[in-house]
Parts: C-alpha cells; sequence; structure tokens
C-alpha cells in the first residue's frame, strides 16, 4: 500500500476503570500522541459517565501534536448502581468477559474499515488484554502503574522461588534481590495471607504467568530513581522506564480540557497564590482511600492547632461506597472552619498536579499511591505519609528509607493504630520547619531535578519514549504469531 493511503499508526490502550488508572494511561497517550500516532483509549461505559459529568472528556476527537486521541468505551453488563462493582472477586471476572468480547469486536471492526489497530497497550488490572492481542496477531505492551520496586515483588512471588509471608509464617521477612530488606508488612497487602482485596493480588498476578506476547512492560518511573532494580528487571523482562509521565507533558497540556479526573476538579489556585512560599500543608488520600472518621477528626484537630495553612481534598463520599460497605461521609469537628479561618481551604477534588508545582506548598500529607509519589518526587515536595494497604505500604518505605523524602505516621491498616492529634502535628512541624524538613527539602529537590533530566529533550525516559514510537511504527502492520510470553523469561 502507497505511504499516502496507508492508514496512521493505531494504539489503543485499554485500562481498568479507576482514577489512578486512567490518569497514567491518558498521560501516556498524550505522550504517543504527540508524537503522530493515532491513540484510543478504552475503559468502562460507566467510568465514561463519570469522566464526562466531571467535564473531563467529551465526545470529540483532541488533537496533541501531530496526532490525536479519542475514546472507546465497552458496557461491563451490570446497571450503573449495581453494587457488584465493589466486590473485585465479582467484578474483575465480569470485566474479563465483557472486555474481551468487547475489545475482539472492536478490532475486527476496526480491521475491516480500513483502521487496523497497530498495538494494545493494557495494563496489571486487565492482563486480558494481552490475550487479545495474542489471539489477534496484534503486537501489545503492559503500562504498569506502580513502582519497578513493586513490580519486582510481584514477580518473585509469583515465581515462588523466595520466602514469602504465608499463614503458617506470616511475619517473616522478604529478601528480594536489588531491593532493601521488606518488612512482612512493607510487601503490597495484596499478597498478604492476612491482607484485604486479595482479588486484586490474583489479577495483577496473571500478567506475570501469561502466555501472550508483551514486547515491553512500560513504567512510571525513571532510571535515575529506581537505577538498580530496573537493571535487575531489565536481564528478566523489556522493562522501559518512560516517567514521569505528567512532567514529559508540558504543564499547560494539564490545564486543558482534556483530563482523567472523574470529579470535577475546583478552583483553589487564587487561595494558594494568597500565602508564603512553603507554607500550605496540602492533604489529599486519592480517590478510593477512607479514612475513620476518628482519624479525620484528629487529624483536624492537628491541622488547627499547627498554625499552618492547609488545602485538604475532602472527596465526596461515591453512594455504591456508602451502600456496599457501609461508609459515611466524613464530618468536621464542630467550629473547625471557623477556629482556622483563612488557613483552611477545603476542597472535594483538586488539579493534583498543578497544585504540587505551586509554589506554596510546603508538604504532603499522603496515602501514597504511586501516582501522588511520582507527582510529589517530580515536584521535589516533601511527604508525610499515611499508608492504608496495596503497594501504598511498599512505596511508603522507598519513600522514607531510600528516597529520603518523607516522614511516616503509619505502616497501614494492618497497624490497626490511630494518629493522635499531637503526634500528626509534630510530624508536621519536622516536615515542615526545623533540620529534618531541610534535610528532607534537599533530598525532595535532588529528585525534582533527576525528573526534569530524565523527562527533557535527551533525558532517560524521553529517550525512552522516542523509541519506543520507532518500535510501535516497525511493528505496525506486521503479524506477530502467538508464542510464548517475551515478557518473562521462563529460564529464570
Amino acid at each position: 500500500m502507497p505511504a499516502e493511503t496507508q492508514p496512521p499508526c493505531h494504539v489503543f490502550l485499554v485500562t481498568f476503570p479507576g482514577q489512578g488508572h486512567m490518569n497514567p494511561t491518558l498521560r501516556l497517550g498524550k505522550k504517543l500522541a504527540s508524537k503522530g500516532l493515532h491513540i484510543t483509549i478504552a475503559t468502562t461505559l460507566d467510568f465514561g459517565h463519570c469522566l464526562r459529568n466531571a467535564g473531563s472528556i467529551a465526545d470529540q476527537r483532541y488533537p496533541f501534536g501531530d496526532g490525536f486521541i479519542d475514546f472507546h468505551f465497552w458496557n461491563d453488563g451490570w446497571e450503573n448502581d449495581d453494587l457488584r462493582r465493589r466486590d473485585l472477586d465479582l467484578y474483575l471476572p465480569q470485566l474479563e468477559l465483557t472486555g474481551k468480547a468487547a475489545l475482539s469486536q472492536t478490532l475486527k471492526d476496526r480491521a475491516a474499515e480500513n483502521r487496523p489497530v497497530s498495538c494494545l497497550i493494557g495494563n496489571p488490572f486487565v492482563p486480558w488484554v494481552c490475550d487479545v492481542a495474542n489471539e489477534f496477531g496484534i503486537p501489545c505492551s503492559v503500562l504498569w502503574v506502580q513502582s519497578c520496586s513493586v513490580f519486582s515483588v510481584y514477580y518473585h512471588f509469583s515465581r515462588k522461588t523466595l520466602n514469602f509471608p504465608s499463614e503458617s509464617d506470616p511475619f517473616c521477612d522478604v529478601e528480594i534481590p536489588s531491593l532493601p530488606l521488606l518488612k512482612h508488612d512493607e510487601i503490597p497487602s495484596f499478597l498478604h495471607p492476612y491482607g484485604e482485596y486479595k482479588a486484586i493480588g490474583r489479577s495483577i498476578l496473571q500478567q506475570f504467568r501469561n502466555v501472550s506476547v508483551p514486547f515491553c512492560i512500560l513504567m512510571d518511573t525513571f532510571e535515575e530513581l529506581e537505577k538498580d532494580v530496573i537493571d535487575h528487571m531489565s536481564t528478566i523482562c523489556s522493562v522501559i522506564p518512560i516517567g514521569p509521565l505528567f512532567q514529559t507533558l508540558k504543564l499547560s497540556d494539564e490545564k486543558g480540557s482534556l483530563s482523567g479526573d472523574f470529579l470535577k476538579a475546583d478552583d483553589c489556585f487564587e487561595w494558594l497564590d494568597s500565602k508564603p512560599e512553603k507554607s500550605v500543608v496540602y492533604i489529599s488520600f486519592g480517590s478510593i482511600v477512607h479514612l475513620s472518621q476518628t482519624q479525620v477528626e484528629e487529624m483536624a484537630h492537628a491541622l488547627c492547632n499547627s498554625g499552618f495553612s492547609f488545602l485538604w481534598v475532602m472527596k465526596p463520599l461515591m453512594k455504591d461506597m456508602a451502600d456496599c460497605l457501609g461508609l459515611k461521609s466524613h464530618v468536621l469537628p464542630d467550629g473547625f472552619l471557623e477556629k482556622a479561618g483563612e488557613r483552611a481551604k477545603i476542597v472535594k477534588w483538586s488539579p493534583q498536579q498543578r497544585v504540587l508545582f505551586h509554589p506554596s506548598i510546603a508538604c504532603f500529607v499522603t496515602h501514597c499511591g504511586w501516582n501522588s509519589s511520582v507527582e510529589a518526587l517530580s515536584t521535589g515536595v516533601p511527604m508525610v505519609v499515611l499508608p492504608q494497604w496495596g503497594d501504598q505500604v511498599t512505596n511508603a518505605k522507598f519513600l522514607v528509607e531510600q528516597f529520603g523524602v518523607g516522614l511516616r505516621l503509619t505502616r497501614g491498616v494492618t497497624e490497626k493504630r490511630l494518629v493522635l492529634r499531637d503526634e500528626f502535628e509534630k510530624c508536621l512541624r519536622d516536615a515542615i520547619v526545623g533540620p529534618k524538613a531541610e534535610e528532607l527539602r534537599e533530598n525532595a529537590l535532588k529528585w525534582k531535578k533527576a525528573a526534569e533530566k530524565a523527562a527533557a529533550e535527551g533525558g532517560s525516559s524521553e529517550t525512552h519514549i522516542d523509541e519506543l514510537v520507532g518500535e510501535i511504527r516497525k511493528r505496525s502492520g506486521t503479524v506477530i504469531k502467538p508464542q510464548a510470553s517475551l515478557c518473562v523469561r521462563t529460564d529464570n
């Protein structure tokens, strides 16, 4: 086919319907589109409704650089208010059942319309995307939405060659090549015998037992941050660090009409602009974590007593979470807002990456999700860490002990410990004023500079993205016969 009549190189990104998955997926999509590729981002119809209602997307094609982005949504087969979505043991199999069928039909339709898909990119919560790619002979990759260190933990757990906590020995330490010693409560809780949400762990582990053909594993990290573990895992599979994705994009892109937010962000910048440099505590626990009412009250008293200004994201409780999990919306203590006055700004949602770039931010109180962690590292903001479950407990260890940018309040929900107001207030002070704060800021600035270097033209991550685009173009239109996985070598 003559070059001028060839369809554009079309990359299909499939993501789990969650805020922490959509953000890096959309950022990767923007980056690839800016290089001239046609990008389609696919997720469930239910999540698509949330994005539209928040004003994050519209029914249109979005130009980015020399390429463009559009969206595709599939029906997961359940009504909008079906509470089964909160039971991952039920929802993940349903997602696979409907997603596989929908993706297969879409690939057939696009091929029939002379708009063939050149490459499929899935993520750890939808490992079946690689199965579909293998069936159709389409090159595929995986966007890993956690750290490379966590990737290494899952890989070695799946191979059962190292000792991990078990029902017979739940408190054993874990020794993994290239990683520091991990205590029993520092591995992702999905892998712990007494951890919650084991369905997520099982789904992620399928990625390592898959017989599909991912030609690489893309990671929202950068070489300078996780060099040893990236080098180690690169001897096992093709690991490509391409992050921090949000920093490889111009900040103006994140201000546009296209975002991955499932809630409409509140405007907080006039308030931030009124505050001195490095004077504001930013508090956000992502889209899923829901602290106890008692913990929220202790935090509120600590913030009031500290004298610091603070921007606190208190997301509304979704009805299905309240109905299914028996949760209640948080209530601030009586007189809290009056006492805090102009020092307080409470919002339902925030444009976090822009907030962290703001010069008034002094520290970030976080649950340590990987998106939040890498955003704070890349903007040079010290952290007070309050991990709950999943990879958050592992990320917290690295933020505090390896990267030197955080102070840890808890070790996760398994600790079952309430952080009292005096302890919380002291931790805030240590993170903002005094010698420890200075050390945290110096380390944070070091990682900010490293992130900027990786994301700059000629930097490690930007170079990897250019190589990825070249590889996708090279594979475009070729037929890849089903074979054993190229992702994980079986001789290791």
